[in-house]
């Protein structure tokens, strides 16, 4: 039996790798640069987090998202990214490197060009007004989760509480995400991007 299984294995057609395109809406991840580089970009010597920067909410990528789960690493005809197009977004991704690694994992299944998708990425970031206190930040403060989610949503009234979740790792906010339609229009988030973080006390760091 053992024998015919592994005869059987042998035979199996492979995973159907994800079809670019084939996905409901987007996740757009907004990552706040003075924590990542506290726990980990300055240890990479990442020009984000270089003196001077003063990078604050970086768009860490926007992802194609199924009602339940996401493609990455699809397979698509169209051509890679240039140095050129990955360096114009380094204003707000903080890293042409990092472009490069979102166009690879999420960008591929978006059914556009790089440069299309690139496009996208600027648009849905511009597309969201940052609460001015956040772009003043001179010192390091801690404070519940939620009141990120609701400064948001107080500067961009179209969101909704379920469209929008905020994460934490290692008792620090890590990411605001805004979930958006193809067209870029606010929507609300998939059940299993809805995880917001619950810290009442969430360290959120001063911009360089």
């Amino acid at each position: 039996m053992w024998k015919w299984l592994a005869a059987a294995a042998l035979i199996a057609p492979p995973a159907l790798a994800d079809e670019a395109g084939d996905f409901d809406y987007y996740v757009m991840a907004l990552s706040w640069s003075p924590n990542w580089c506290d726990r980990e970009g300055r240890a990479r010597n990442s020009p984000q987090c270089a003196p001077g920067a003063n990078y604050g909410w970086v768009l860490h990528g926007l992802w194609p998202q199924h009602e339940y789960g996401y493609p990455q690493d699809c397979r698509t005809s169209v051509q890679p990214p240039s140095r050129g197009q990955t360096a114009a977004m380094a204003d707000i991704m903080g890293t042409s490197g990092l472009a490069w690694y979102q166009w690879n994992k999420h960008g591929s299944c978006s059914g556009l060009t790089s440069q299309a998708y690139f496009d996208l990425a600027r648009r849905a970031y511009d597309s969201v007004d940052i609460p001015q206190a956040f772009r003043e930040l001179n010192r390091d403060v801690t404070l519940p989760a939620s009141l990120i989610e609701e400064a948001f949503i107080d500067k961009n009234p179209e969101l909704s509480p379920d469209g929008v979740t905020v994460t934490c790792r290692d008792g620090a906010i890590q990411e605001a995400r805004i979930c958006l339609t193809k067209d870029l229009e606010p929507r609300d988030c998939g059940a299993d991007v809805v995880r917001d973080c619950t810290l009442q006390s969430a360290t959120f760091g001063a911009i360089d």
